[in-house]
């Protein structure tokens, strides 16, 4: 890695950490409502089948969850490692809010997951229920504080500078409700239960292939094809409101993901070409006549502001985010056509008995990880050259570090990563392709949990009776 600088190393690294993280809160997030979906209709039922799948999942959340516990601390040590300069800046601000993300969603989801995992016995079902409730609840609570540290770095308010040169706040409603949050954090909540919903379908769609009857797994399927084909549409519409809002507070952001270099009217909608931003062009453009205008500004001969306006130094970079923000949108809408076919298979009574369907939901079950890390590299890669956008630079947030060591870190990184994730991950598949059973097992909780190991300690001599001569 002689080649590449210290920033570009940090950047290279955190890029790679927060990668692998998001792949797991935007399970869990839809994966905890879904169990306490699961857990108020078997109360409201009392359907057993709707508990088989609730323990079928159980499993597989606990392992996802705990995956992604660890992966989220890795990334608060890089702020004091290869970002010491951002966190001094930035800290009055967002080191709050992150103590805020510990202090009440986490506590939340840690104090309840146990009864949640090992408790329904123990404290009844009304009780449990309230738990799951509480997990979910403590999975949102999460989504919300780290998005509204990320939304005040995309368009921060409610903020001024003290005398040493660091953001302080002057209004905490301005900074955790700034303008990016609320179409942020829909957005983002909507793409976890799209996540969600599809690894779901997918699950249950591959179990039908192998067994039509099966009850949990149509049950699984027929929801998961709910929800797909009711948050697909409205994800489509945050999505198309959350632009407008970037178009207004990060209008170089939308420049580079439509690809207009110069200022333009009646504006066309690239579908897809070739950047070349070296002479500010897309070459082998395809696209369709005044929808850009349409889509941005609401009228056929709207204005959209082109990058030639930025300085060179100011613009983000032009062929990563035309990338990623294509193949976001072409996921997006490959969900929306699942569902919609979902829709017209079950009007016709054949959701079960379509192979085609289920082949197509089992290929679309990892999609979602694909559209949010699609959309992550969007929202971020196109706030470049900035951390705290329009006031602090990346070049200026780095650490002191030499980039040896930033190297050094990142190629550990990697390798514990693929290691530690990997055995997960294969784990968490061997789960999922066990077909769901009647009477599904849950987690072992017939004696207390060691904390020091499962080895039960070496037996003692009895001690002799008071006043044994002995």
């Amino acid at each position: 890695m002689d080649g590449f600088d210290a920033l570009t190393l940090a950047r290279m690294q955190f890029a790679f950490t927060v990668s692998a993280h998001i792949i797991f809160p935007s399970f869990t997030i839809g994966l905890a409502s879904y169990l306490a979906v699961l857990n108020g209709l078997r109360l409201w039922t009392g359907r057993e089948v709707f508990l088989d799948i609730f323990n079928y999942w159980k499993k597989i959340f606990a392992v996802v969850f705990g995956m992604g516990v660890v992966s989220g601390i890795v990334m608060s040590y890089q702020f004091g490692t290869n970002w010491s300069v951002f966190s001094d800046k930035v800290g009055p601000v967002i080191g709050p809010l992150m103590g805020y993300e510990v202090l009440s969603a986490f506590f939340l989801e840690a104090g309840f997951l146990g009864v949640m995992l090992f408790g329904r016995t123990r404290v009844g079902p009304t009780l449990h229920f309230l738990a799951t409730l509480m997990v979910a609840l403590g999975t949102f609570m999460s989504a919300f504080w780290i998005l509204a540290v990320n939304s005040w770095m995309q368009t921060p308010a409610g903020h001024g500078m003290n005398e040493v040169g660091q953001f302080i706040v002057l209004d905490w409603w301005a900074v955790i409700f700034n303008p990016s949050f609320p179409y942020r954090l829909v957005h983002m909540v909507l793409a976890a239960y799209l996540t969600t919903a599809f690894v779901v379908g997918g699950v249950g769609a591959l179990h039908l292939l192998r067994d039509r009857a099966n009850p949990a797994a149509r049950i699984m399927f027929s929801m998961a094809m709910w929800m797909a084909a009711i948050v697909a549409p409205l994800q489509i519409l945050a999505g198309d409101q959350h632009g407008l809002n970037t178009l207004t507070h990060q209008p170089a952001k939308i420049a580079a993901i439509e690809g207009h270099f110069e200022t333009v009217s009646a504006a066309p909608l690239i579908l897809f070409g070739i950047p070349d931003a070296a002479n500010s062009r897309i070459d082998y453009r395809v696209e369709v006549p005044y929808l850009g205008s349409l889509i941005l500004t609401h009228t056929l001969d709207g204005t959209i502001r082109g990058l030639d306006t930025w300085p060179a130094e100011d613009r983000p970079p032009v062929g990563i985010i035309f990338w990623s923000f294509r193949v976001m949108v072409g996921i997006g809408m490959l969900m929306l056509s699942i569902g919609m076919w979902s829709l017209w298979l079950r009007w016709r009574g054949a959701l079960y008995d379509t192979p085609w369907m289920h082949r197509a939901a089992v290929l679309m079950g990892p999609a979602g990880f694909a559209a949010v890390l699609a959309g992550w590299i969007t929202t971020e890669v196109g706030r470049q050259p900035w951390t705290v956008y329009g006031l602090l630079r990346t070049a200026d947030s780095v650490s002191p570090i030499d980039a040896a060591a930033v190297g050094a870190s990142l190629i550990a990184f990697i390798v514990v990563y693929f290691a530690l994730f990997g055995s997960g991950t294969f784990y968490v598949l061997r789960l999922m392709n066990k077909p769901p059973e009647h009477d599904e097992p849950g987690l072992p909780h017939d004696e207390p949990i060691r904390a020091a190991g499962i080895v039960p300690a070496p037996a003692m001599p009895s001690l002799p009776a008071q006043g044994d001569a002995s």
